[in-house]
């Protein structure tokens, strides 16, 4: 497959001499998975921030999802001060901005302005300090995102305005793995396909799934902090490009009654020289030893993590009995019906977790399946045999059913704080109180449709 194309700072110099390109976006990803950032004009950035860098408010990384400030963050409040943050370039992500035929853009790693180093709440630096936990013990990781979404034919804002009720799907009917379906929106996956590709992702296909209007676009997997980079991007440019056409779409893992949308992670190491140590010929199940162990340390990790796969309330509406969400913490070879399905043989062989949902964000989940896989092999957990059949109908234990007994989990595990420090479990322990605290205070429809003339 050729390479997609890439862009150099030379490139990007150039083409803003040219004024091919005049605008170029300086963005990280926020806790709930969303690019923050700037939209600099392209001279001021090659003058200035190329060499000088930016900053920004670090209540970016304090924030609930309508951008409120709350209590709680040992990093920002009003007795802090709300202080700047530094945005450290990160050149090897600059790309063409997808859907944006002038525009360029450039993630970024959050460091503070004293010099102390990177900012550890920041989630790309957690999905880096496990990168650098594997780089120790001579591994690399790849990983690849399957992310779902559901296309409606009405615009962004006209979804606002109607409360997002009564809204009109791109399909009516189930269209998984349907060309005709396909064809139904195709002109909005062909732009983001091609866009994505232009931004340097390798795509692979779209196909239609369950839910009416859900779909799914596919991309290579990659080693891991490239993959997480490429799934934010792709988020943001899927919801713009759809506004262009007039749509809307949404990466909510449970919009309605039917099927969810999730966001399947496949996760594998090589060696540092790129060599297989997953699989081995020579066992009876074709595993090497090391990969038992890193399966083993996921799926003993998997209920007290399940915060970084599942960080909304509305995500455990998605764990229901044969759905193709999973409710059981067990793997088993090819069976969907379990947490974790391994997959594949030699050096495709790896684990694909299933319990996340669409809206997860991608270098935290990443960081969490890491955390517990390196945990198995630094602790050589035996790993028990796979489920053999349904494991909706099993006794294995549970993914936990609500933000609540997540968040606890979360709160009490000595796995996570010995893999991630204390100050970045007690920094997302408080966005899910937050967020708690949010829908405990909210009268939903649901209620009021229960309860107005009836009760």
């Amino acid at each position: 497959m050729a390479n997609p194309p890439a862009l150099t700072v030379d490139q990007l110099r150039a083409e803003i001499e040219a004024g091919d390109i005049d605008t170029v976006v300086v963005a990280f990803t926020d806790m709930q998975g969303r690019l923050q950032g700037k939209r600099l004009h392209g001279h001021y950035f090659l003058d200035h921030v190329l060499e000088d860098g930016t900053e920004g408010c670090n209540y970016l990384l304090a924030v609930d999802v309508d951008m409120n400030t709350v209590d709680g963050y040992a990093i920002s409040s009003w007795e802090r001060g709300y202080g700047d943050m530094f945005f450290e370039l990160d050149l090897s992500t600059l790309r063409r901005t997808p859907g944006a035929r002038h525009s360029a853009t450039v993630q970024c790693d959050l460091t503070w302005l004293d010099g102390s180093g990177l900012v550890a709440q920041s989630p790309r630096s957690v999905l880096r300090a496990q990168v650098d936990r594997a780089a120790a013990l001579g591994l690399t990781a790849q990983c690849g995102t399957e992310l779902e979404f559901i296309v409606f034919e009405d615009s962004f804002d006209a979804a606002w305005d109607r409360g997002y009720a009564g809204l009109t799907p791109a399909n009516r009917y189930n269209v998984d793995y349907s060309i005709l379906g396909g064809d139904r929106v195709e002109p909005l996956l062909r732009e983001i396909r091609n866009e994505m590709y232009a931004a340097g992702a390798v795509v692979e296909s779209a196909k239609g799934e369950c839910n009416l209007g859900q779909h799914e676009i596919g991309f290579l997997f990659d080693a891991a902090l490239r993959t997480c980079d490429n799934h934010v991007v792709y988020r943001n440019a899927a919801k713009e490009i759809a506004a262009k056409h007039g749509k809307s779409l949404t990466f909510m893992a449970k919009f309605d009654q039917r099927e969810g949308s999730s966001c399947h992670i496949h996760l594998s190491l090589r060696g540092r020289g790129g060599e297989i140590v997953f699989a081995d010929d020579d066992r009876e199940n074709g595993h090497s030893e090391m990969f038992d162990h890193f399966l083993a340390g996921i799926l003993a990790t998997q209920r007290e993590l399940t915060y970084f796969y599942a960080p909304n309330i509305n995500s455990y509406k998605r764990f229901a009995a044969a759905s193709f969400a999973p409710t059981a913490v067990a793997w088993g070879r090819d069976n969907r019906t379990c947490a974790l399905r391994v997959v594949g043989h030699g050096a495709g062989l790896r684990v694909e977790n299933r319990v996340g949902g669409g809206d997860l964000n991608p270098y935290l989940a990443v960081a969490a399946m890491l955390a517990g896989g390196l945990h198995g092999i630094e602790n050589e957990l035996p790993l028990e045999p796979p489920l053999e059949g349904n494991a909706y109908t099993s006794d294995k234990p549970r993914v936990p059913s609500t933000l609540q007994e997540a968040r606890d989990l979360l709160h009490g595990s000595s796995v996570a704080r010995a893999a991630f420090g204390d100050e970045v479990v007690d920094h997302y322990v408080n966005a899910a109180d937050v967020e708690i605290t949010a829908f405990n205070a909210a009268v939903t429809d649901w209620e009021r449709k229960r309860g107005f003339e009836r009760l």
